[in-house]
Order: structure tokens, then C-alpha cells, then sequence
């Protein structure tokens, strides 16, 4: 069973959960969820317990609209803090070994938006990479409004994990954004996939199958 831990925070406190690895592990990572759901949502929990499987170590968190159960996103100043407070709290708790943030949407896109601001703290200063599970480039149907403008400013590599056929982002509005980064930009392509990496029946291919698929590529990642 996973472990829950309360983290006090600037705003208040939020909940994480930590899903310990399957034998040594050299590496931790911190995954926030997306602004529909929180941490409990099946996607984050099954991310969390195959990622585990896979050797590493794994904490979630609620962001504090959904610890207070609002739907409602934080504003985003809000959100960045609790991504730099809950891993300044995790910092203490895990110590050793490599340090990689990330998450499934706006979770991930926040994180990319402390890493490409100044790093003041010695716990963001050891992150060394970040893990998109999906990047929102710009709303459904939105195209010309681009969550672009502090991409550049990321010096970490980056893993991006992307549908192709993803509303937010389809894999020829993504690739040449990210490929004009200064830092390391590694992609997993899910052929056919939308933003919660769900494939037409007609791959042959299930939920389970492309989650574990996508949850071993990001494990060799980190590890590597």
C-alpha cells in the first residue's frame, strides 16, 4: 500500500502519496495531476503503482483546489508555489539519489513553468529532468492561443509523452516547438492516441497496454 503524507505548504496543506519501488531504486519522481481530476483519479494511480513496478520511486500530490475539493484551478501563481513547496517537503523526506518532476497536463506544464523561472531553492536546483505526460500547447481548438512563451527558459532534459492525435496538441504542432528547445527533448509518441492516451479499438491495443508501455519508457528515462 502506498504511503500518505501531509504537506504543510505556503497556502495551507495538501495530501501526497508515495508508492515505494519494486527492489533499489536510484531515483525519484514527483507528478502532480491535471486540472480535471486530483491524485486518486485511476490515471494517476495507475501511473503511480506501474512506474513503482517499474523500479521507481513515485509521489503524487493534490494541488490545493482539489485537496479542498473546488473544480475550480488554482490561479496560477498558486499552483507554482505548491509545486515548489511540495518538493521543497518531499526534498527532506528523499534526500538521495536523482530527482525528476513532471505530470499529466497542467500538472506538468506548471512544473515546466518553475523549472524555466530562476531555481532559488536548493530542491529545485536538484531537479534533473521533467516528464510531460501530455503538454496542453494550447486549448482545444484554440491553436493560436500557444502555453508557449516560457518553454525556452527550461534547462533540464525533458521526456515528452504525447497522443497523436491529441486536441491539445497533435504531434505536428508539438515536435517542432519542443525541438527548437536549447535542452535535451526526448519524445514517446502514442500512435493514434488522444490526451489521455486512449487509442481507437481497432489498434489492438489496451488502456493497460499503452499505459504500461508508456510507464516503462518513462522509468528507463529516469533511470538512464
Amino acid at each position: 500500500m502506498p504511503d500518505t503524507l501531509t504537506l504543510p505548504i505556503t497556502h495551507g496543506s495538501v495530501t501526497a502519496t508515495v508508492y515505494a519501488p519494486a527492489g533499489p531504486s536510484t531515483g525519484t519522481i514527483v507528478l502532480a495531476h491535471g486540472a480535471g481530476a486530483d491524485q486518486r483519479h485511476r490515471f494517476m494511480v495507475a501511473v503511480g503503482e506501474s512506474l513503482a513496478a517499474h523500479g521507481l520511486r513515485v509521489a503524487t500530490f493534490n494541488f490545493l483546489y482539489t485537496e479542498q475539493r473546488r473544480r475550480t484551478p488554482d490561479r496560477l501563481p498558486v499552483l507554482e508555489q505548491t509545486w515548489r513547496d511540495v518538493v521543497a517537503q518531499l526534498d527532506g523526506h528523499f534526500p538521495d539519489g536523482r530527482l525528476v518532476v513532471g505530470g499529466k497536463s497542467m500538472g506538468g506544464r506548471i512544473a515546466s513553468q518553475v523549472l524555466a523561472a530562476p531555481r532559488e531553492t536548493p530542491a529545485w536546483r536538484r531537479v534533473s529532468g521533467l516528464v510531460l505526460l501530455g503538454y496542453p500547447l494550447h486549448p482545444p481548438g484554440r491553436p493560436g492561443q500557444p502555453r508557449t512563451a516560457h518553454l525556452p527558459g527550461i534547462d533540464v532534459p525533458v521526456l515528452l509523452v504525447q497522443g497523436t492525435r491529441d486536441a491539445f496538441g497533435t504531434r505536428e504542432e508539438v515536435e517542432p516547438v519542443f525541438r527548437e528547445l536549447r535542452t535535451r527533448v526526448d519524445f514517446e509518441w502514442v500512435d493514434r492516441g488522444d490526451h489521455s492516451f486512449t487509442v481507437p479499438r481497432a489498434t489492438g491495443r489496451s488502456a493497460t497496454e499503452v499505459l504500461d508501455g508508456i510507464c516503462a519508457r518513462v522509468a528507463a528515462w529516469v533511470e538512464g
